[in-house]
């Protein structure tokens, strides 16, 4: 398993890595972040880990960097995970195609965030691909989603990061299932589905029963 003792361990994203964590949720919320951590300390109560969940509902990669400074370099986390694409690309199927993230800008600019982060402290960092819930690869925004997922493998291999591979995990779920059985959207799971990407999370960090 990565982590070690007393170490810290910060969530950066959007609503998923949200999910009412600044509401009734507090402070962790209740999705994949708040799974992970309750199975973490279950697993390893001796290692007496600390989490911070960052996740602000609708962020793109542009809004984590007007908040890199404050989220993630002033907590100078010992392992930084962040999960971040979604909004980028679903602004472009909504009608805000203003507000979505061109590919180059943001494999670019979360490029720019992970270095600063890294070379802020020695922070680690831990990435999880954007996915879209949709076996049928051909859809226009899954096609979309698959590659800025391709961009966060990318990053993953230059900053040597251990990646989740939520896309991977949602798709091996959809082989004997319909996308409505994890998420009425295709995008923000029920429990359910925010086990799925916990569990993709687990196994990146090499969580072991």
């Amino acid at each position: 398993m990565l982590f070690g003792a007393g170490q810290t361990i910060v969530f950066m994203g959007d609503s998923i890595t949200d999910a009412g964590r600044r509401g009734e949720a507090k402070p962790y919320g209740n999705g994949y972040v708040g799974m992970a951590r309750n199975l973490l300390i279950a697993r390893y109560p001796d290692l007496d880990l600390r989490f911070v969940n960052h996740g602000v509902s609708g962020n793109t990669v542009r809004d984590l960097a007007k908040r890199w400074e404050r989220d993630v370099l002033a907590e100078r986390p010992d392992w930084l995970a962040v999960k971040i694409g979604i909004n980028d690309v679903w602004r472009a199927f909504r009608g805000n195609a203003r507000e979505a993230v061109p590919l180059p800008e943001y494999e670019e600019t979360l490029r720019y965030l992970l270095d600063r982060a890294r070379a802020s402290g020695g922070t680690r960092l831990i990435l999880l691909e954007p996915y879209l819930i949709e076996r049928d690869r051909a859809d226009p925004m899954r096609a979309m989603m698959d590659e800025y997922g391709g961009a966060v493998g990318r990053l993953a291999a230059e900053f040597d990061a251990p990646l989740a591979r939520t896309q991977a995990a949602f798709d091996a779920a959809l082989e004997r299932t319909a996308p409505a059985a994890w998420a009425a959207d295709r995008i923000h799971p029920n429990a359910p589905g925010h086990a799925v990407i916990a569990l993709a999370f687990l196994r990146a960090v090499g969580f072991a029963l």
